[in-house]
């Protein structure tokens, strides 16, 4: 696709990307020293970081951190410049490295491979309520197959509106309340037609957070493999930790086993995944892709080959969706098939709208909400689900 349209960036003290900088990133390092026994050396690393990031330069990682190399190479022309100079997407990804950086999680001591986010992550997998939160599946008991998995679908979409890092800056009663938001795009009756209408296969799904959200995809991997509309689902996780609440692999075990241990068919869904993972047909993979600020049609050679089997791309989140149609200003009406036009496979994006970039909008629904909601692309209140099936 032509790259024509303006990169995000950090700069504007009203754009999106300056509040993450300035409100949310000092919001999280101020949670992540209130929840882990950081030394005085790990929190003035951290506080430094927060000071650098909003009105210094970029320095380059330290030498035993996880791609040294490639963030050389790929962040050559930012180092040594304000980071406000810096594109939001490359910035915002390069924190979260230097984050790990400054707690001690890539050099040898007692911190090296500790998730900082660990603690927020254990508190909201430990809520009571998460059992209730999935007593609805009880109610989908001969349902009709197309509507079972539509609820499967939405419920992993609107997973992801427990997004901690979301959250940080956010009232928790706009992403936890009972109303969910309104689909501006919704392609879910054509992924039906894809899994249902053909021979099945493998599936894979592009995390994106722990908690509420993984529990609602691994929901859906069990519906894809118990009605054999796929013959295997493959999760793809954070090599590390990142961006808050990403999901790594300790995540995923830590979800299935407490899946395992809820009531009726919560828990019956929870016992047969981890039955698929011993047979083979529930997989992990975690590639170092997906803690890096590349567009998707940049994906390497051996992370597409791993893809290319499969019958369908299940895409999950902001973030991942600003990697997959690249974070420009583009107009939103542009078609969601242009935007994806450098990533192979058919796929489909679940995401709550939680920044700037959005493609796949029909004129009169922008005009609508320009007007009505001027923080609409930002604020966690809309949702769609968008699809490119056809290769």
């Amino acid at each position: 696709m032509n790259e024509t349209a303006a990169v995000h960036g950090i700069a504007d003290p009203r754009g999106f990307g300056w509040g993450v900088f300035h409100e949310r990133h000092p919001a999280l390092i101020r949670k992540l020293c209130d929840s882990n026994p950081y030394g005085p050396a790990q929190r003035s690393r951290l506080e430094a970081l927060v000071e650098e990031s909003r009105s210094g330069a970029v320095r380059p990682p330290e030498a035993a951190t996880a791609g040294h190399a490639r963030w050389l190479s790929g962040g050559s022309g930012y180092f040594g410049r304000p980071w406000s100079e810096v594109p939001f997407l490359w910035a915002e990804n390069y924190f979260y490295l230097r984050l790990l950086e400054c707690v001690g999680y890539f050099a040898p001591g007692p911190w090296q491979g500790v998730d900082p986010f660990a603690p927020m992550k254990s508190a909201e997998l430990a809520d009571p309520g998460l059992e209730s939160d999935t007593a609805w599946l009880d109610g989908l008991d001969g349902a009709a197959p197309a509507e079972t998995f539509h609820a499967l679908l939405l419920a992993s979409l609107y997973g992801n509106r427990a997004d901690l890092g979301f959250r940080l800056v956010h009232d928790a009663a706009a992403t936890d309340g009972t109303d969910v938001p309104p689909l501006l795009a919704d392609d879910s009756a054509a992924v039906w037609r894809h899994v249902s209408g053909r021979p099945p296969g493998e599936i894979h799904v592009i995390l994106d957070n722990a908690g509420r959200e993984l529990l609602a995809d691994l929901l859906l991997a069990d519906h894809l493999l118990t009605t054999g509309r796929a013959t295997g689902v493959v999760l793809h996780v954070k090599p590390r930790p990142y961006f808050v609440s990403d999901a790594v692999t300790s995540d995923v075990r830590d979800c299935l086993v407490r899946l395992a241990a809820f009531p009726e068919e919560a828990g019956r869904a929870g016992g047969r995944l981890l039955d698929a993972a011993a047979a083979g047909r529930l997989r992990l993979l975690g590639h170092d892709f997906f803690c890096s600020p590349l567009g998707f049609d940049s994906m390497p050679g051996d992370l597409r080959a791993a893809l290319a089997p499969g019958t369908l791309c299940v895409v999950k989140g902001d973030l991942n969706y600003r990697r997959l149609v690249g974070d420009r200003a583009w107009p939103a009406t542009l078609p969601f098939a242009t935007a994806v036009a450098g990533v192979p496979g058919a796929l489909v994006a679940l995401r709550t709208l939680k920044s700037e970039v959005v493609v796949g909008m029909r004129a009169e629904t922008v005009e609508r909400l320009d007007t009505a909601l001027p923080t609409w692309r930002t604020d966690g209140s809309q949702a769609l689900v968008q699809a490119r099936l056809q290769d």
